[in-house]
């Protein structure tokens, strides 16, 4: 089985995210989202702390086909920064930019 590299989440600053706790603690994130934002789709709004033990968060999937950083739906970006949304968009990819 080969290892393919992904990009880490090197910086979240949503704090009422689950996963975010002195870091993203998710396996791995995946970007989505419409409208013009690229949300962070595992973001979940729970009080309860929840992941792995250790920051160890990448880009799983990436589904916005417009950003520059997405090739065949991977993410090529060397590191990913997660930040707060606006309106109804909590938690987005700030390393998004539109292709």
């Amino acid at each position: 089985m080969a290892t393919t590299e992904m990009p880490a989440v090197s910086e979240c600053t949503v704090t009422g995210c689950s996963y975010n706790h002195d870091g993203c603690h998710a396996f791995a994130i995946t970007v989505s989202g419409a409208d013009g934002a690229a949300d962070c789709g595992t973001f979940i709004p729970l009080a309860r702390k929840g992941g792995l033990p250790k920051v160890v968060a990448q880009v799983g999937a990436c589904s916005r086909t417009d950003c520059v950083h997405n090739k065949e739906l991977e993410c090529t970006a060397s590191g990913v920064r997660v930040g707060p949304g606006q309106g109804d968009h909590a938690a987005n990819c700030l390393t998004y930019t539109k292709a």
